[in-house]
């Protein structure tokens, strides 16, 4: 049985200039229900200071989504994206500059200071390098926006998607929650995820060269060698030729050694913290459901596709519930990438730092058009 919608209704905050500005570009809000068509809306222009309220949500269909049409995206990077000097041209966009003021107070140090002189070491820590990627991400959109043209392309976006942490940045972009309460979570992410690591010696890999059967058999083959608290298993799909492998130190050392007898081109250690995406982030979890059961998440304004599951969410409970559990479940970025190429998406943009997310698109069709928008 599908359920009615409640719409949003929007309450502004005055900028110092007296405009209204929004938590992010609204563009339009367009959906089908099996039951009835609800007519695409323009919401408005706005800015990343546009607070949102919707009412009761108790009769969300989460399936609002499920039939989306893509054919303008927003990509947003995850953690591996960061480097020493991101943040510098975010400081020529004062909309940009003034997310970065913002952040300190909620992170309680200069963010944008670690962004643009670093040091590496420090950036590349799980506790840093979360925020500060969730901050330039956002900035590059007012990157964007102040552009010749930038706001059309915001309005004319129409899904958006993030790998791993990307996603909370994609959430917040929709609309989903506030800039402020999704660094929030972000930042509390990344400490949970840094202290699940600390918990166990635990690591990762990228396998290049294989398909994902392969991968499959080697994780198999490596599993047979190792007690059960050194398990690995794929933890990000990236795409044909390139997934990464988490679990026991003993477990990826065993799939390093094998890797050449299955043909691998080479693999390479990842420089995070511990096995992300797998059964050993799992005391990071109920930390992250405390959280997320006392932040205000809304219905998203364009379908955010999932990790978990390569499908986008509707009702807040479950878009809290998928969250909670992306931390321990395997990244199915290809089927993403795949399914928006196979339902006609046109132009894409990689927001912030890196161009990993540009690779990955372009790896898996080449023909396809995607444009990166640095901060």
């Amino acid at each position: 049985m599908s359920s009615s919608v409640v719409l949003p209704s929007i309450s502004f905050k005055k900028c110092a200039s007296g405009a209204p500005e929004s938590c992010r570009s609204f563009g339009h809000l367009g959906f089908d229900n099996d039951i009835r068509r609800i007519s695409r809306l323009n919401l408005g222009k706005s800015r990343i200071f546009m607070s949102v309220t919707f009412g009761s949500q108790a009769a969300v269909d989460d399936a609002l989504f499920r039939a989306y049409k893509p054919s303008s995206a927003f990509l947003f990077p995850g953690q591996g994206a960061q480097a020493v000097g991101m943040g510098v041209e975010a400081q020529k966009v004062p909309a940009a500059a003034e997310l970065y003021k913002r952040a300190n107070d909620i992170l309680g140090f200069d963010i944008l200071d670690t962004c643009i002189n670093g040091p590496k070491e420090k950036l590349d820590s799980t506790v840093l390098s979360q925020p500060a990627i969730y901050v330039t991400s956002l900035a590059a959109v007012e990157v964007l926006r102040a552009r010749d043209g930038g706001q059309q392309i915001i309005d004319s976006v129409d899904v958006t998607c993030g790998l791993s942490l990307g996603e909370y940045t994609a959430l917040a972009f929709a609309g989903a929650f506030s800039f402020e309460d999704g660094l929030k979570l972000v930042k509390l992410r990344g400490e949970a995820m840094q202290d699940a690591s600390d918990a166990a010696k635990s690591a990762m890999v990228s396998i290049i060269g294989l398909d994902s059967a392969k991968v499959q058999e080697l994780c198999d083959a490596a599993n047979e060698e190792v007690d059960d608290g050194n398990k690995v298993q794929i933890a990000n799909f990236l795409c044909t030729g390139n997934y990464a492998v988490s679990g026991g130190l003993k477990g990826i050392e065993a799939v390093e050694a094998k890797a050449k007898s299955f043909k691998a081109r080479m693999t390479v250690r990842l420089a995070v913290a511990g096995a992300f995406h797998t059964r050993f982030m799992e005391p990071a979890v109920s930390r992250l459901e405390a959280a997320l059961s006392s932040t205000d998440i809304r219905i998203p304004r364009i379908p955010v596709i999932s990790n978990v599951d390569a499908e986008p969410h509707a009702d807040p409970e479950t878009i809290k519930k998928i969250l909670a559990r992306q931390v321990t479940s395997p990244v199915q970025w290809e089927t993403t990438v795949k399914t928006l190429l196979d339902r006609g998406l046109r132009k894409s943009y990689e927001l912030g730092p890196g161009k990993v997310v540009a690779g990955i698109v372009k790896r898996m069709d080449k023909g396809a058009s995607i444009e990166n928008i640095s901060a």
